[in-house]
């Protein structure tokens, strides 16, 4: 493969990844399996190996954990060690190469591991301070999560205060585990929502990241989660010298944890831990798909260190794909949240680990013509006991000659608007189609957006189910009357949101942008298009040739936001918002002191990869004390702040004479010192 192709390659891999990362982190709504995944991200990591000079700071490989979801009513918290992720491992080879890598760094023979299974839940960071539960804090992004302190005081299996059982209770520790729903359980809530017309949770991990998330801990409570501890992050007043010491403190300070795990003497040990585990796997009373082993000693795993996202001291040994063969008999064409187009295989059902599949992702228009897969096909199924089934490919030797090609359809299926492709998969553009109006909903609300606290997923549900949300337009026309009556609504809380959505009409330009959900335009997008733009009726008269003048936007982009408010359907949403009484305006700038004003005036924009600053955690830092962030550079700008691997940006900025900070002095600037 020559630098051209790779390039064409690793823009169409990060695309499908973000996507992928997006419908199962950020709206909860997977379309690909875990096995598909990590082939794609296995492929990009490969191919930026070859050619380290295409990575970009954004790439998914060099990504910590998944972006942190905002979830409405939650406050952000940071852990006190970072919470990473973990290298994989899919065959005997790969795990004995990482015994190889972890035996040259340690220079020993034989390395000593930890080894227990890869649960299949959501990670949890429990902070107890003098003993006692204080807060409970979602992954997020590895840095900083949801704190869902209340919701998981409900599960029973964390304790509210760590034992004394023969261990001394710490000053101050994190304590890392996973979140769990037992397969039992999750049959039995599966089938209620079957009963009740909801569709299905795609997996635990799936269902479990939107219990810790419900704003009524009753909910949580009713979801019947347990908690199982693995590890710790931060401490004060307590060491250990490995991690089974970790373990056994774990058990006796409270926590459940796995009765079977195990250490092991070198790899051989390992291998066979990992093959009684496999073997045991069906029987266990909840799901996993794999099994993690870390270097025991805590010395060794400091040597060892870590990569960008992953400990060089720990690796997950997947379980391979479970698989059958069945025909497939039909395709569905299912709309998701936002807007994107799945073609959906209908199957003869057949049982695979212990679960009936009968449905299975074919994903996208190219995947079905590159496995060739046919209505009537007979085809191989995998699952991977915790993941969405998907096609595997057909069994062409089984073919009659009456199999039928799958075509994707022109128009969307649910309000029948004309599709839009991008890249890979169509999406209606439609922002008033029913089968998206919740995630519409859910995002317009949501803190970054139009921030109407209180009106959660459950109550979004309600709202569409009483038919008194048909549109998002609908949202800034409730009354109070309306909510008053319904179950968990009362004078109160139908008032708060009252207040809530008057207090709100007015809107922010670039919060506004972002609120729409417009393909392509997250908050960068929106800040940029706002700092371009002095209105909405200019930026709706502007060609693909104007906004392909600003930088950070390309074609794709341009061509989404030409497309969105070209739409009939979408002006008619628009207008009836403004009718309302929602009104666009100019951002004010707020500081809390006149100390914090030593930036006003400064107008700053960022290129390249910063260390310590997210792109929006440094230009909040830049608003707060009164300055500016932009992006693109003009005579205007005062300074670029340059990260690694700098753009085009860089030359402009040199060209036109401009201050280059570097990500050090950016820091000193913010400290109050003179540049």
């Amino acid at each position: 493969m020559d630098k051209d192709s790779a390039a064409k390659r690793v823009t169409e891999l990060r695309e499908q990844l973000h996507y992928h990362n997006h419908r199962y982190y950020v709206l909860a709504d997977p379309v690909a399996s875990d096995a598909e995944y990590d082939r794609l991200l296995r492929e990009l990591e490969d191919t930026e190996k070859i050619f380290p000079e295409l990575v970009v700071p954004d790439s998914p490989t060099q990504r910590v954990g998944a972006p942190r979801e905002e979830g409405i009513g939650f406050q952000a918290a940071r852990h006190l060690v970072p919470m990473l992720s973990i290298e994989d491992a899919f065959d005997e080879a790969e795990f004995l190469d990482f015994d190889r890598r972890a035996r040259e760094g340690l220079e020993l023979d034989e390395v000593e591991y930890a080894g227990e299974p890869k649960f299949d839940g959501i990670s949890m960071s429990l902070t107890y301070e003098r003993g006692l539960l204080v807060r409970g804090v979602t992954r997020g992004d590895g840095s900083v999560g949801d704190d869902v302190t209340e919701n998981i005081r409900t599960i029973k299996t964390i304790p509210l205060r760590l034992l004394g059982a023969g261990r001394p209770v710490p000053a101050l520790i994190e304590i890392r585990g996973e979140v769990i729903i037992g397969t039992e359980d999750f049959r039995k809530l599966n089938e209620e929502r079957l009963r009740d017309g909801e569709t299905p949770f795609a997996n635990p991990r799936n269902m479990t990241s939107g219990a810790v998330r419900q704003l009524d801990p009753v909910q949580t409570a009713a979801r019947r989660l347990n908690f199982i501890g693995w590890g710790i992050g931060g401490s004060e007043g307590i060491e250990f010298t490995t991690h089974w010491e970790i373990v056994v403190a774990l058990k006796q300070w409270g926590f459940q944890v796995f009765k079977e795990a195990q250490v092991c003497k070198g790899s051989d040990e390992a291998i066979q831990y990992y093959r009684r585990i496999s073997s045991l796997r069906e029987d266990l009373p909840f799901q996993i798909d794999g099994v993690v082993f870390k270097v025991n000693s805590l010395s060794g795993q400091a040597r060892l260190g870590t990569k960008t996202r992953q400990p060089r001291w720990l690796v997950a040994y997947k379980f391979p794909a479970l698989q059958e063969i069945t025909q497939l008999q039909n395709v569905k064409f299912q709309v998701g949240r936002t807007g994107i187009i799945t073609p959906v295989a209908e199957l003869e059902p057949v049982p695979i680990g212990g679960v009936t599949v009968s449905r299975a992702t074919l994903h996208t228009e190219e995947l079905i013509r590159q496995k060739g897969v046919r209505i009537g096909d007979w085809v191989l199924i995998e699952r991977a006991g915790d993941v969405i089934p998907k096609v595997v490919g057909p069994i062409e030797d089984r073919r009659t000659g009456k199999e039928k090609t799958i075509r994707m359809p022109k128009r969307c299926p649910r309000c029948n608007t004309l599709l839009e492709k991008e890249g890979a998969y169509y999406y209606c553009p439609n922002f008033a189609c029913p089968a998206q109006l919740k995630g519409h909903l859910l995002h317009m609300v949501s803190k970054r957006a139009i921030n109407i606290e209180g009106l959660g997923e459950e109550m979004v549900d309600q709202l569409m189910r009483e038919n008194i949300i048909k549109s998002p337009a609908d949202l800034f026309y409730l009354k109070k009357e309306q909510l008053v009556g319904l179950e968990r609504w009362g004078e109160k809380s139908a008032q708060n949101l009252m207040d809530q959505l008057e207090q709100n009409k007015s809107v922010e330009f670039e919060r506004f942008l972002y609120a729409m959900g417009i393909h392509g335009v997250g908050e960068f997008v929106a800040r940029v298009l706002a700092e371009n733009f002095s209105s909405l009726e200019e930026l709706m008269l502007a060609d693909e040739i104007r906004l392909m003048e600003i930088d950070g936007i390309g074609p794709k982009v341009a061509h989404s936001i030409i497309e969105f408010f070209k739409r009939k359907e979408n002006q008619v949403t628009l207008s009836r918002i403004f009718d309302s009484g929602v009104k666009i305006v100019q951002p004010e700038i707020k500081v809390k002191s006149a100390d914090e004003k030593f930036l006003a005036g400064r107008t700053f924009v960022f290129t390249g990869g910063l260390e310590k600053y997210s792109r929006d955690e440094a230009a909040n830092l830049v608003m707060k004390y009164g300055g500016k962030p932009t992006g693109s550079v003009s005579s205007k700008t005062d300074f670029v702040v340059c990260g690694k691997d700098a753009g085009s940006k860089l030359d402009k900025a040199n060209k036109l004479g401009i201050k280059i900070l570097e990500e050090k002095e950016f820091e000193e600037l913010l400290a109050g010192k003179s540049i």
